[in-house]
């Protein structure tokens, strides 16, 4: 896997999906995302530190060029995990029908998400 979700495009590219979505600051200990809930967005870490939590267990820690959100919308199933920032969050927040909309506008985004969601969660 790359080291930042954003090594996978070109500086072009990169600014196209930031101008898709939304910047946002998550506070520390804030959970932008809930285990056991609907898939309706994803986001990008831009700074900051972030737990994935399991069942109340945290199961790995993400940084900045970490996509969180993505496998339940990818597999079109509920949250397999929380997110909760450790730290405060800066992110671009992508809603599913962005995430759509830049699949279909740049295939390479699209085909990026997948094997990321594939990495963490293998049919």
């Amino acid at each position: 896997m790359a080291d930042s979700f954003f090594d996978r495009f070109s500086p072009r590219e990169i600014a196209q999906i930031c101008a898709v979505g939304t910047h946002v600051h998550v506070p520390e200990g804030w959970s932008p995302i809930w285990q056991e809930t609907p898939a309706d967005k994803a986001y990008v870490i831009l700074d900051g530190a972030a737990a994935v939590r399991r069942n109340g267990h945290e199961v790995a820690r993400l940084g900045p060029g970490d996509v969180v959100g993505e496998t339940a919308l990818v597999k079109h199933s509920l949250r397999t995990a929380s997110i909760v920032a450790l730290t405060g969050l800066d992110m671009v927040h992508f809603t599913g029908g962005e995430i759509e909309q830049l699949a279909e506008e740049m295939p390479a985004f699209g085909e990026a998400l997948g094997e990321i969601a594939d990495e963490r969660f293998p049919d």
